[in-house]
């Protein structure tokens, strides 16, 4: 599909914008069905630049957010959806949402319910979006829906970038740590190579050992960058796997420190969504199905599928996971409680609450600690280095001080 970008009038003055199409003409058919006389219009020719490349979702969860509030916001104001939409379309920064918006523009305006609409573009809108805002067409309320999708999203956000702010220093420090050490042993140390050999005499066990490393280096650099880079795809492959990414979930979630970080982030997203899809009245069976996808973790995934299979058994949803380490005795008490309450919407985001507030602490907690500690590491490292030349250029200086007297 082809997008071509417009100029013309209709009954409020001038109108420009972009619109899809297989063709020119099927452009100019469905301008005309909006009532909009065509002075010029021509296609946008595909490049690399405007061409969409992304791995999962192409539009950014920030933007995505600020879409939902704007939304909700205009539906309040009496603005209808299809105008609502098309004014967020040339308004959003984001490209991969600008182009799925006009599309579900031109889907509005043929008649088709948002929801409907929407679903064509699973990249953009999530199963829970398509969900809750069925319902809200359903119930009348797609204001409150989309102002709760808001919210939804926007906790969501906050936890990511508190998570990826615990786990990007020590990932910056590490790779600042590998790349001065790969600086000093291939450019730096065979230097005093040299004037090692012509000094003669016992060298210390320190300096032989960064002399190997370096000469090592120097000879199968490429066989360390081919080790690096295998590593970097098994681990892609791993994580695409359905049956490997179990596995690759097990560890990160048993890993010392970081492991009950990510459970915390991965039980608060998984909360926050079940508590969202009941809010909207979503049925229980397909909330399940939706939140066993989004919550992005095969450990949880698995839990999850098997409370489905309990519930459709007539059985409590927090069976399978009372018999599940991943899941807290807090947990599967709350949910209990608010299945016998009728009230489990408001368990499960008190729930989330918790586990939001708990990961937010921890990731402060993490960055305190984890910060004095690496800038030891590196300094250890370079020392480590440092020392290994300067001992035998100490003892260097020593014989020649002797010679002259």
């Amino acid at each position: 599909m082809a997008k071509f970008k417009y100029a013309g009038r209709d009954r409020r003055g001038k109108r420009e914008g972009a619109v899809y199409a297989s063709s020119r003409r099927e452009a100019m058919e469905k301008l005309k069905e909006q009532r909009i006389r065509v002075i010029e219009i021509k296609e946008v020719p595909e490049t690399i630049f405007t061409k969409d490349i992304s791995l999962g979702n192409p539009v950014k969860l920030e933007h995505f957010v600020i879409y939902l509030r704007q939304f909700s916001t205009l539906i309040k104001a009496g603005v209808t959806v299809v105008e609502a939409t098309s004014i967020l379309a040339h308004q959003t920064e984001s490209k991969g949402l600008k182009k799925a918006l006009f599309a579900v523009e031109q889907e509005l305006r043929e008649g088709n319910p948002l929801s409907n609409a929407v679903a064509k573009h699973k990249k953009i809108f999530s199963s829970m979006f398509i969900n809750m805002v069925k319902a809200g067409e359903v119930s009348g309320n797609l204001d409150e829906t989309l102002d709760r999708l808001g919210d939804h999203f926007e906790k969501q956000h906050y936890t990511r970038q508190k998570i990826k702010s615990a786990l990007s220093y020590p990932i910056v420090v590490g790779i600042i740590a590998i790349a001065v050490t790969i600086f000093l042993l291939l450019a730096i140390v065979p230097t005093f190579v040299s004037m090692f050999d012509q000094m003669g005499g016992e060298l210390p066990a320190i300096t032989k050992i960064v002399l190997a490393a370096s000469a090592f280096m120097q000879s199968f650099w490429w066989l360390i960058t081919l080790v690096i880079i295998l590593i970097v795809l098994t681990i892609t492959y791993l994580n695409k796997n359905k049956k490997t990414k179990y596995y690759l979930d097990y560890f990160l979630l048993k890993m010392p420190v970081f492991g009950n970080l990510l459970q915390k982030a991965s039980l608060a997203r998984m909360m926050r969504t079940l508590s969202s899809l009941f809010s909207s009245s979503v049925p229980i069976l397909q909330a399940m199905v939706i939140v066993e996808k989004v919550v992005e973790n095969e450990v949880l995934s698995k839990v999850i599928r098997e409370s489905r299979y309990s519930l459709e058994k007539g059985s409590s949803m927090a069976e399978p996971m009372q018999a599940h380490w991943a899941f807290p005795p807090l947990v599967t008490q709350m949910i209990v409680i608010g299945e016998e309450t009728g009230a489990l919407d408001a368990m499960l985001s008190k729930i989330a609450d918790f586990y939001e507030k708990e990961v937010e602490t921890g990731t402060d907690q993490l960055k305190s600690l984890i910060e004095p500690l690496m800038i030891v590491a590196l300094s250890g490292l370079v020392g480590t280095i440092v020392t290994s030349i300067m001992v035998p250029m100490f003892s260097m200086f020593d014989q020649f001080q002797q010679m002259n007297q």
